[in-house]
Order: C-alpha cells, then structure tokens, then sequence
C-alpha cells in the first residue's frame, strides 16, 4: 500500500459560523467555495476548494478552536495577505521562520475588539 496524495484537508468549525468561514477563506483567502453534496450540505459547514487545495469545514458539536493543529498554505505575497487579514479584524502572529519559509499564524475567526 501506498499513499499517493492528500485529498483534502478537513477542519472543525461551531454550528452557524459559515458565514465566518466564508469572510475568511472565500473573501480573504481568495479560495472559491464550491457546494456541498446534498447529502452533506444538511450537516452544515461549507468547502472551499481550488484545483488541488481542498480546505473542507464541518460543524463539530461542542467546538473548540485547535491552538497547535493548523493547514499550511504557501501564499505569494505575504505582507499583503497579513495586511489583509489585520484590516479585517484576525490577529496575526509572527513566527521564526524555517529555512527558505516566513511564517505568521492567523485566526480564522476575528479577534474580538479590546479596550485599554
């Protein structure tokens, strides 16, 4: 047996949070959302995928957001996309960069507003 590829990549979200979900990778991601089956689509969550890059989000019942586990994407112009994602309210963490990599972390979901 061999593994000849990833398929998708499939991530939890909280039921109604579609909506986020869409700001995030359809309008500030840029990747195209593509409907669900519709045996699937009552189930809730949403797909965006373009050619090979599949990111799928399904509603999980008691969701709690991962703080390790994560897709990594490779994007052409970083500074713009973290610009991006600052303008639209998602913090965005800078991190040491691999060999040949700059990374930053980001929240899909926006930062709630915080007074000083």
């Amino acid at each position: 047996m061999t593994i000849l590829g990833l398929d998708h990549v499939q991530l939890a979200m909280p039921a109604g949070g579609e909506d986020s979900a869409r700001a995030f990778y359809r309008d500030i991601l840029g990747i195209p959302e593509v409907e669900k089956p519709a045996h699937l689509a009552a189930r809730g969550g949403c797909w965006f995928e373009s050619g090979a890059l599949k990111i799928h989000l399904g509603v999980e019942a008691g969701f709690s957001p991962a703080r390790k586990a994560h897709p990594a994407l490779i994007v052409d112009d970083l500074p713009r996309l973290v610009a991006a994602m600052e303008t639209a309210g998602h913090r965005v963490i800078e991190d040491q960069p691999l060999e040949g990599y700059e990374r930053r972390y980001a929240d899909a979901t926006p930062s709630a507003t915080e007074s000083s």
